[in-house]
């Protein structure tokens, strides 16, 4: 062997010893107890909280004119296997799927908090002009709080993603697009089914002991819910997020257009994808996005007895309304 192969691969040996030392770091039991008591809460705003907001915004798109049909697939955090059903979905050469497209921006979490912030909505109706308002009035009328329609409002907002993500999508020859999200719960897929209405979401969960596990052994030191203030670099973090997540789809209402999946039936031969091409109206085929190994990142077989602790207390009540053991 050659002197600079011997480089090379001592090296590699190296980066794989300082890399192995700085993951036991992370995942060690007094750093991650340590995190547990100072993590940060993250509270958003419920789906009742922004139904609520919306109602006073009148003008709701009409379902049989609106001719866009985006998907969102939306996952209980990191390692959920989102990206695998990205893969499985865009065998449709007609779909793009974007894939967390400045997702640690928040963008659609902080719309959602920005909306239910305000107490404007509930007196919009006394504000909105009016179809008669004749030009020579202005001068001469209270118009210190003069708003435009509140559909004018909820279109501004779409024209923000039909801009951003449906243009882009069109313009590389695809005629559905959607996203797929590792950060959104019930209350950001309301809002997105509020700017719209066909919309269909694809509701993705795994062990969050699995998740877990993928995630440390990767190192993940550039995980952020909301960047840069949010950071998900402890047990305690990724278990409340995946908690929060989890326990938001008992809120969406009956009849939301929204198809649960689980990661385990998705690999395990149980998952009826005829069904899912069926509702989504696209064509897949499966067998090759599963074909391809894409990331494998797990290294141990079991979490330390710490990090399944700490994880069972902060990820109960979502473990449990998935039907997820302990």
């Amino acid at each position: 062997m050659s002197q600079g192969l011997l480089q090379t691969a001592s090296t590699q040996r190296i980066r794989r010893s300082a890399r192995a030392f700085v993951n036991a770091a992370r995942r060690s039991c007094v750093r991650e107890f340590w995190e547990w008591a100072r993590c940060k809460p993250v509270t958003l705003p419920s789906v009742e909280q922004l139904v609520e907001s919306l109602s006073h915004l009148s003008g709701v798109a009409d379902e049989q004119e609106d001719t866009e049909t985006p998907i969102f697939v939306l996952s209980t955090g990191w390692r959920s296997g989102s990206t695998l059903l990205q893969r499985i979905l865009v065998t449709d050469p007609n779909l793009l799927l974007w894939g967390e497209p400045l997702g640690d921006m928040a963008l659609v979490s902080r719309v959602a908090e920005m909306l239910c912030s305000t107490s404007t909505f509930s007196s919009l109706q006394t504000h909105c002009v009016t179809d008669s308002l004749a030009p020579s009035s202005l001068a001469t009328s209270w118009i210190a709080t003069l708003y435009p329609p509140g559909n004018s409002f909820r279109l501004a907002l779409r024209s923000l993603f039909d801009q951003w993500l449906a243009e882009p999508a069109r313009q590389r020859g695809f005629t559905r697009w959607g996203f797929k999200e590792v950060r959104l719960g019930a209350t950001e897929a309301n809002l997105l089914s509020w700017l719209y209405p066909r919309a269909k979401f694809l509701i993705l969960s795994r062990h969050p002991y699995d998740c877990y596990r993928s995630l440390s052994d990767a190192g993940w030191h550039h995980v952020f819910y909301r960047s840069p203030d949010i950071r998900v670099d402890s047990a305690a973090g990724f278990a409340r997020h995946w908690n929060r997540l989890a326990t938001s789809w008992s809120e969406l209402p009956d009849g939301f257009p929204a198809l649960h999946i689980k990661y385990e039936d998705l690999v395990d031969g149980r998952f009826d994808f005829r069904k899912v091409e069926s509702w989504l109206g696209v064509e897949i085929r499966e067998s090759l996005a599963l074909s391809a190994s894409v990331s494998h990142t797990a290294v141990r077989d079991r979490l330390a007895w710490h990090e399944r602790l700490i994880i069972a207390r902060e990820a109960a009540q979502g473990m449990k309304a998935l039907g997820y053991s302990k």
